[in-house]
C-alpha cells in the first residue's frame, strides 16, 4: 500500500470515530430526553393520583353514611336500630353530618 492510500484510509478512521462518538453523544441525549418525558409523565400521573384519593377520600364517609341509612332498619323492632329515623330532624342531622364531614375534610386537604 502506498502512502497516500495509507494517509487517507487513516483520514477515513477518524471521521469513522468521529462519527461514532457523535451518534453515542446523540444516543445519550436521546436517552436522557426519555427519561425526563417519562418522568413529566409519572409526575402529571402523581398529580391526578392526588386529586383522585382526594376525591375518593371525601366521598366514601359520605358513601358509607347513605348506605347505613339507606338500609330500612325498623326503629319499632328495637331501640337500637336507628331511632333518629323517628326523629323530626333526623334527616336534617343525617345531611348536616354528611356536610360537615365534607367541608372538614376540605378545610385539612386544603
Amino acid at each position: 500500500m502506498n502512502r497516500e492510500t495509507s494517509v487517507y484510509l487513516r483520514d477515513c478512521h477518524d471521521h469513522t470515530i468521529q462519527i461514532i462518538e457523535t451518534l453515542e453523544n446523540y444516543r445519550e441525549a436521546c436517552a436522557d430526553l426519555r427519561d425526563f418525558y417519562s418522568t413529566e409523565i409519572s409526575n402529571r400521573m402523581n398529580e391526578v393520583m392526588k386529586v383522585l384519593t382526594v376525591i375518593a377520600t371525601i366521598f366514601i364517609p359520605l358513601s358509607f353514611i347513605a348506605g347505613a341509612y339507606g338500609m330500612y332498619f325498623d326503629a319499632e323492632a328495637s331501640s337500637l336500630n336507628m331511632p333518629e329515623l323517628k326523629w323530626r330532624w333526623g334527616y336534617p342531622l343525617a345531611l348536616g353530618l354528611m356536610a360537615t364531614i365534607a367541608i372538614g375534610q376540605l378545610i385539612f386537604f386544603h
